[in-house]
Parts: C-alpha cells; structure tokens; sequence
C-alpha cells in the first residue's frame, strides 16, 4: 500500500497527516489509543523520521494528537480543535469551548503599569498619561496556544488586581473581587497576518493569519472598565455572528 506519493507536489509530511487523520476519523485509531512508534510508522510510510515527526507536529498542533514525553503518540480527538467565538455576547475562553473535551489554561507572559498613550485613553475615557494596568497572557487549550490578549485597565479602578491569580478569568475577577457588572461591550474584529511576536506565541510562521479584535468593556453605568486586544491564530478560529431577518 502506497501512504506516500512521491511524484506529489503536495510535501509528504501533508500526505501522511492527511493518511493519519483519515484513520482517526474512521475510528481505526481511537480517543486515547496510541499510535505506533515512530520508527514504525515511518517505515509504513518508507520516509525518514524527520518527516514523520513533522506530520505528527502538524497533528498535535490541529489538537487531534497528544505526545507525552518518553511515553508515546496518543489520539486526543476525532475531530481536532475547532472553535467558535460568539460575538453577540461578553464570553469567556471557556465559553469558545462549546461542547468539545479541552482542557484549558493560561500562561500569563508580562504584567506591567504604564502611561496611557492616545489610543489608550480615548478608549478608558481617562487622561493621556494616566497609569494603566497591561496584562498580557496567551489562553492555551490542549496544550495549544490559542489566543494571545492583552488588557488594559485604569489603575485607579483596579489597584491590587495584579496580586490575584491572572490564570484565571480576568472577567470573574473584576465581577467578585471588585464588584463590577459587566453590562456590554464594543467589538472591532479584522482579518490580519500575524507579526513574529504573536505568531511565536502561536508556534507558526509569520505572517500567518489570524483574526484581531478590540473590545471595549463596559460596567453597569456605561462606563470603560477594560480595553482588549485578541489575536486569534486563523487555523482554529471561526467567528459566530446572529444576525437578524431582512
């Protein structure tokens, strides 16, 4: 049996992606079940390790593969990861989840406190120059990073936040611990392509694309208590609109 067409132009590390997805979908291999070796599969597929490698990678970053150290190759999922984000309502990460069995984290990369430049203090409503509290995490599902996003909050509302555990929702901190309602928010969404900074994060080329999306949250007297700013890596995201009849 031929896994490999080597007069392809399609690379063969796609080629045996394809094959190995194939096989999860169709139940050969099964949630939770391992894979065979490596040095099996490429000897099934006649390339060299490095290529197999290189599919399996591709695999465990579409989140139908898991790898656990010194243990094995394992199917994490028939489908892989495919999320939705609702933009018709303030949502956490958790909510992008739906129905799907992921296991979700956050990694916080930086906090810091600085001067809110223009774009900063036209969106808080607060003087340029003001202190502003930056939070910047990157929310990971299955061990894949998902989201990087980076909020921007007045530091006159929320002195102390920056002691609370951030790998938590930031939203459920802002409700409990400071008695805030989040009433509704204001959504810019664009297509773009990822610079290297974000894209490391995501572990992908750059310039690969994405969606970006500012969001401005309001308290229960209209009032800007968060500025956001989310990348989301495009080979994962899709964007949920309910819109109206004619």
């Amino acid at each position: 049996m031929e896994i490999v067409n080597t007069s392809s132009s399609i690379p063969k590390y796609i080629q045996i992606g394809e094959w190995l997805k194939e096989l999860i979908k169709t139940g050969r291999f099964k949630e939770g079940e391992k894979l065979p070796s490596e040095i099996e599969l490429s000897k099934m597929c006649q390339v060299n390790r490095n290529t197999l490698r290189q599919a399996i990678s591709e695999l465990v970053i579409q989140g139908f593969l898991k790898k656990d150290k010194g243990v094995g190759t394992f199917v994490l999922s028939q489908s892989g990861i495919e999320l939705k984000h609702d933009t018709k309502k303030i949502s956490s990460f958790k909510d992008d989840f739906g129905n799907q069995k992921i296991v979700e984290h956050t990694k916080v990369i930086k906090t810091s406190l600085i001067s809110a430049n223009r774009d900063i203090a036209k969106a808080l409503v607060i003087g340029i120059r003001q202190k502003v509290i930056v939070i910047k995490r990157l929310r990971i599902g299955n061990d894949i990073p998902l989201i990087y996003e980076e909020n921007y909050l007045p530091y006159n509302v929320f002195k102390g936040i920056l002691g609370y555990d951030l790998t938590q929702s930031l939203y459920k901190i802002i409700t409990e611990h400071y008695q805030l309602s989040l009433n509704r928010s204001r959504q810019e969404i664009r297509a773009i392509n990822l610079n290297a900074t974000t894209s490391g994060y995501f572990m992908l080329p750059e310039h690969a694309a994405g969606f970006f999306m500012k969001n401005i949250t309001f308290d229960q007297n209209s009032v800007p208590i968060d500025l956001m700013y989310s990348y989301f890596r495009g080979d994962k995201y899709c964007l949920e609109l309910d819109l109206e009849g004619y």
